[in-house]
This record gives structure tokens, C-alpha cells and sequence, in this order.
């Protein structure tokens, strides 16, 4: 099965960490962040894998290679010039030939993939997005939707809402998509999801998921990772 990483941000929000390396590579504990995506999609059947890149790129690929340390294949795709995140997968294309994964690059999450995955593929619909229920929806798209898990309402990043269920970044997809993303800059949440209201659906999790878009939730994330290392030995015991 096939997954992309969007790792083409500058973490503006995590400087001082991210004014020398990309933020996919912050440490959990004492791994990059990215590398952490990495053995979790593996262990839930990803192998194959793209990730976009933009800036520090270098710094992720020297780190990663060709994955073969990791167990997985991967592949670059170089943003030029930023693309937003679904210009981003479309500068892909080429290695979007099934149903695929995409997951940001700073999202940790204990997110079963294989799990959400199959849930996409038997509701058949072009997306599927992650949600999950948060206390402050600052910063998030949130998401509707009526009992079978379909969409109603998508609004990117409201001031407020009723509504607590935000998206996480995390999405199942079909390689139609492609066709619905124009040239140039473009964002799933602002641009694409909200046009496609009705016709795309949410799997609901009640998993831990941080995206580390914040110093409070990287240093956060850190804290609950190092209280449950019991959960995560096969992961950091595994080296690039």
C-alpha cells in the first residue's frame, strides 16, 4: 500500500527548533518526527512511500535515503515553490496509481492506518479524512457529518464552532483526485474538501494525535510519549 508525507513546511510556529532543520525532523524523544510516521506506516502495511519536500529538504533525505533501513521504499518529490498541501500531492502524481495515504509530516499520532484505510475503501468515496474530537478547535478545520460518516459541513479553521470535531490531516484517497487539483498552490481544507461536501466522508478516532503545529503541543507530545515508552519499544528500538 501506498502513503504520502507532506514534509514541504517551514514550521514557522516551532522556532527556535525549526530555524536550522525542517520540522519533520524534530525529536520525539530521540527520534525525528518523520522517521516516527515512517515505522508506524510500516507496521500497519505501508511500504511504499513518497514524501513532498520543500524546505531543509535535504536535510530529510540525507537522513532518510532510500528508506531500505527503515524497511520501506522511498521517493521525493521537490516543491520548487510552495504548493499548499494538495498541490503538493499532485506534484506526485506520478506515484499515485491506487488508493493512497497521506499523512503530514509533523502529525503523531497512534492512528491505526490499516484501519482507516479499510474503512475508506468500503465507503468507496474519493476522500476519507481522519477527525477527532479536541477541547480548542483554534487552527483546525472542523468537520460535520450525519450518521452513515459522510461530510454535511466542512469550515477551515473557524474562529468558533459548536462543532469539536476537527480534521486531522490525515487522509485516505483516490487517485482521482488528482484531476480536481489545479496547477500551482492549492490546500486540501481551504480549497478542495470544502467543494466537496456530501461526496467525501470522516472515520472518527479516538486515538492519541498531536500535530505539533505549536511549542506547547511539541513539548506536550514529548511528555506523554516519555510516559508511555512501553508502547513505542519496537519504534525507537529501530534505527536509521
Amino acid at each position: 500500500m501506498k502513503a504520502v508525507i507532506l514534509a514541504g513546511g517551514k514550521g514557522e510556529r516551532l522556532k527556535p527548533l525549526t530555524d536550522n532543520m525542517p520540522k519533520p525532523m524534530v525529536s520525539i524523544i530521540t527520534k525525528p518526527i518523520i522517521e516516527f510516521i515512517i515505522l508506524r506506516l510500516r507496521e500497519c502495511g505501508f511500504y511504499d512511500i513518497a514524501i513532498t519536500l520543500g524546505y531543509r529538504g535535504d536535510d530529510i533525505k540525507n537522513h532518510l535515503g532510500d528508506g531500505k533501513e527503515l524497511g520501506v521504499k522511498i521517493s521525493y518529490y521537490v516543491e520548487e515553490s510552495p504548493l499548499g498541501t494538495a498541490g503538493g500531492v499532485k506534484n506526485a502524481r506520478d506515484f499515485l496509481t491506487e488508493d493512497f495515504l497521506v499523512v503530514s509530516g509533523d502529525a503523531f499520532t497512534e492512528l491505526d492506518f490499516k484501519e482507516f484505510f479499510l474503512y475508506h475503501k468500503q465507503k468507496g468515496a474519493i476522500a476519507t479524512l481522519a477527525v477527532k474530537e479536541v477541547d480548542d478547535i483554534k487552527g483546525f478545520g472542523v468537520v460535520k457529518t450525519d450518521t452513515d460518516g459522510r461530510i454535511i459541513e466542512f469550515l477551515e479553521k473557524p474562529e468558533s464552532s459548536a462543532i469539536k470535531t476537527v480534521n486531522t490531516g490525515i487522509y485516505a484517497m483516490k487517485p482521482d483526485i488528482i484531476e480536481l487539483i489545479p496547477d500551482g498552490f492549492f490546500d486540501f481544507g481551504k480549497n478542495l474538501f470544502p467543494t466537496l461536501v456530501g461526496s467525501i466522508y470522516a472515520y472518527k478516532t479516538d486515538s492519541y494525535w498531536s500535530d505539533i503545529g505549536t511549542l506547547e503541543s511539541y513539548y506536550g507530545t514529548n511528555a506523554y510519549v516519555a510516559k508511555n515508552m512501553q508502547k513505542y519499544g519496537s519504534i525507537f528500538n529501530s534505527a536509521v
